[in-house]
This record gives C-alpha cells, sequence and structure tokens, in this order.
C-alpha cells in the first residue's frame, strides 16, 4: 500500500505550489534564456553554431548525470533540506557565470549549475507527487510548471534587456540575487516533506522498486523532450539569420509565446486530470506536428506572422511536458519518487543536450547568419514524436486505454 505525507490544506497547497514554481522560475530562466542570448553571443564570443550548442548541451549533460547519481541518495534525506543544499549550489554557480572571463570560464560555470538544478527539478516534483492528491496532481504541475512560460514572459525579455545595457553577465547576476531571495522564502515558508522516510527502510539498494516497465517512462520522456530541442534552442537564431527578424524583435515574439503558454499551463493541467495524462500526452504529440514543420518551413515573414507561429509553436511543444511528468510520477511510490524523477530529470536533460548537440551538427551557419537545414530538423522532431507515441502506447499497456490512472 503505498502512503501519501498527508495533503496540506487548499490556501497552504497554493502557497506551496507557487514557491516551488519561483524556484523552478529561476533555474529555468538561467536555462532559457542562453538560447534567445544565441545570436549575441555567437557575436560577441565568436561561437560557431555547434560550439553554441555544445555551451547549451553543457548544463543539460551535468544536469542528466547528477541526475543518475542522485538514484543513489536523493529519497534518504527529508525533501526541503535536499531543495535548500541543491539551490544553494546553483546560486552560487549562477554567479560564477556572471564572474566568467570568457567561454571556457562560462563553460565550467554552466555545468556546475546544471548538475544543481537537475536534481532540484526532480525534488520539486517529488514534493508536488508526495503532497498533491493524484486527482489535482495534473494542474499541480500545470501549475509549477508555469515557471516555464513566466520565464519567457518575464525573465527571458528581462536577460536580453539587461545583457544589452549591461553586456551578457548582467543577467546571470541578477538572477543569483533573485535566486537568493528564494531560497530565503524556502527557509521560511517551505515545510518539512518527509513522509517517503517511512517506506525508505525497505529500499536496501539503489534500484529497489524499479521495474523494467518503469525504466520506459525515461525512454518516453526523452523522446519527447529530445524531438523539441531539435527546434528549441536555435529558434532565435532562426528567426533572425532565415526569417528575417531584427534582434530587438525577439523579446516581443518570446514574450508573446511565454503569455500564452502561461495562460494554457494550467488549462493543460486540468485536461491531463480529466482525460488522463496518458491521453492528453498522446493528442499533444500529434498536435505538435503541425506547427513543427510550419516553423522550419517558414519563409521572410512579418513580425505578426511570425509571432502567431511561435505562439503556437511554444505552447503546444511545452505543453507535452505537463502530461509526461504526471503520467511518469503517478507510476512510483513515495518511497523511490524521487530516485526515479531524478533519473527521469536525467533522461529529460539528457535528451535537450544531446539534441541541442546533433541540432548543432545537423545546421550550418551561412556567412550571411542563414542556418541551412532547419527544415530537415522540423521533419526529424516530427518522426521522434511519433516514435514517442510508440513508447507511450508501451508504457501504459496495450490493454489499457490511454487514460492511465494515477497511482493513489
Amino acid at each position: 500500500m503505498i502512503v501519501l505525507s498527508a495533503p496540506f490544506p487548499a490556501p497552504r497547497e497554493r502557497t506551496l505550489l507557487w514557491l516551488l514554481a519561483a524556484v523552478q522560475f529561476t533555474h529555468v530562466v538561467d536555462f532559457m534564456m542562453l538560447m534567445p542570448l544565441g545570436p549575441l553571443l555567437m557575436q560577441r564570443l565568436s561561437l560557431s553554431a555547434t560550439r553554441f550548442g555544445a555551451l547549451v548541451s553543457a548544463y543539460t549533460l551535468a544536469s542528466a548525470a547528477m541526475g543518475v547519481l542522485g538514484v543513489f541518495w536523493l529519497d534518504r534525506l527529508e525533501r526541503k533540506r535536499t531543495l535548500l543544499m541543491l539551490y544553494a549550489g546553483f546560486i552560487t554557480a549562477t554567479l560564477l557565470c556572471g564572474a566568467a572571463t570568457g567561454a571556457t570560464g562560462l563553460l565550467i560555470a554552466r555545468t556546475v549549475a546544471g548538475g544543481c538544478a537537475g536534481l532540484m527539478g526532480a525534488v520539486v516534483i517529488a514534493i508536488v507527487s508526495d503532497t498533491v492528491p493524484a486527482e489535482r496532481r495534473g494542474q499541480a504541475i500545470g501549475t509549477v510548471m508555469t515557471a516555464y512560460a513566466l520565464s519567457a514572459v518575464a525573465g527571458v525579455p528581462l536577460g536580453l534587456g539587461l545583457a544589452n545595457l549591461g553586456g551578457w553577465r548582467a543577467p546571470f547576476v541578477v538572477l543569483a540575487a533573485l535566486a537568493g531571495f528564494v531560497w530565503l522564502l524556502l527557509l521560511r515558508f517551505l515545510p518539512r516533506v518527509d513522509g517517503h522516510l517511512s517506506q525508505a527502510s525497505g529500499a536496501t539498494s539503489a534500484t529497489a522498486g524499479f521495474t523494467p516497465r518503469l525504466a520506459l517512462g525515461w525512454g518516453l520522456t526523452f523522446t519527447v523532450v529530445f524531438a523539441s530541442f531539435l527546434l528549441i534552442p536555435f529558434l532565435g537564431a532562426f528567426m533572425v539569420g532565415n526569417v528575417g527578424l531584427a534582434l530587438t524583435d525577439l523579446p516581443w515574439v518570446y514574450l508573446a509565446g511565454g503569455a500564452a503558454t502561461f495562460v494554457s499551463s494550467r488549462w493543460i493541467g486540468r485536461m491531463a486530470d480529466r482525460l488522463g495524462p496518458a491521453r492528453a500526452l498522446a493528442l499533444l504529440l500529434v498536435a505538435t506536428m503541425a506547427p513543427h514543420l510550419l516553423f522550419t518551413h517558414l519563409p521572410p515573414s512579418p513580425l505578426p506572422v511570425v509571432a502567431v507561429v511561435f505562439v503556437l509553436f511554444m505552447t503546444l511543444t511545452s505543453g507535452r511536458a505537463i502530461p509526461t511528468m504526471a503520467l511518469v510520477a503517478s507510476q512510483v511510490p513515495p518511497s523511490i519518487r524521487g530516485r526515479y524523477l531524478a533519473v527521469n530529470i536525467a533522461a529529460s536533460d539528457g535528451a535537450s543536450g544531446l539534441a541541442a548537440w546533433m541540432g548543432g551538427l545537423l545546421l550550418t551557419s551561412a556567412p550571411d547568419g542563414t542556418l541551412i537545414g532547419f527544415a530537415q530538423l522540423g521533419w526529424l522532431a516530427v518522426v521522434i514524436s511519433a516514435l514517442a507515441l510508440g513508447l507511450l502506447w508501451t508504457f501504459v499497456g496495450r490493454a489499457v486505454r490511454l487514460d492511465a490512472t494515477p497511482a493513489p
């Protein structure tokens, strides 16, 4: 029998969710703002598309490696203490990003920040899954994951503005200060979450409770994220080099995409609760194929047209993470949930890092800034999304409808 931590009263639950969303916001901004800064960094640091892809990959691959290591200890500690420890490491690393004197120093600091951020994400989702009942878990995860949208609405444009005013180091310094404030709020308001420890005594090894079927969840997460990150790191460079937008237009495009995603995230979470996360994910995997092809084949277009297509792309693509996370988190008991989600985050970050690296290898930058081969990446993303559909079907079982009932 699975025992959950006692659910919090509704007002306290909302406070908890928005506090965890703030944690997610800071580390998502830290990751995401590097991508729209791509054209600027490629110019200032003389980076090729391949080297820039490697810079993006360093963060996610470090996160993936730490996620694998987290399987040995993540469920053995009280979750608040674990989150505070990891968040402190993240803040320090973000300051090091701002203090970096060149591309190599930035690469090292990004690696350290990524190593902390991946485990932070696993602990955040584990806290949500431990404390929120299954019938509201999709909406709760959707609330926490509004951080992705908020990072585009506020974080990414602010980061671009700070970079224009104070250089590329300025966004990292300001973000570290904001994260430090959130750390103090966590220390003050986050309650202990230790219900999983009552079951941990039976887990005598790092893999206790894991099954081959659960490993399919990691494969599902990997393919869903890989298809997206073949394209996402290069959207800014594509819009500037191929579609004809100015660098000053990018904040407005990301603002529109982030605002739409912020509105849709909780709606997608409610849809996952109503239809079941597996069916919701299947619908989104099919729905994203059209905007993936539409955006990657977009000719030079005016700003309003690009913004509309970008909104469609980001709303559906980012929305896939919500039912994916709700589905995989519901399949494991609290005693191994943190470790399972740590490896799941590792699968996600490994996928994004490898996809960014592969995308950089498959793309060529022309002397005028045009990206050659982006349309072919769009087709590859569609093929991998179709593969994710097959893994989803296998994960939930052929004899079970695509509305898998979450674990209690």
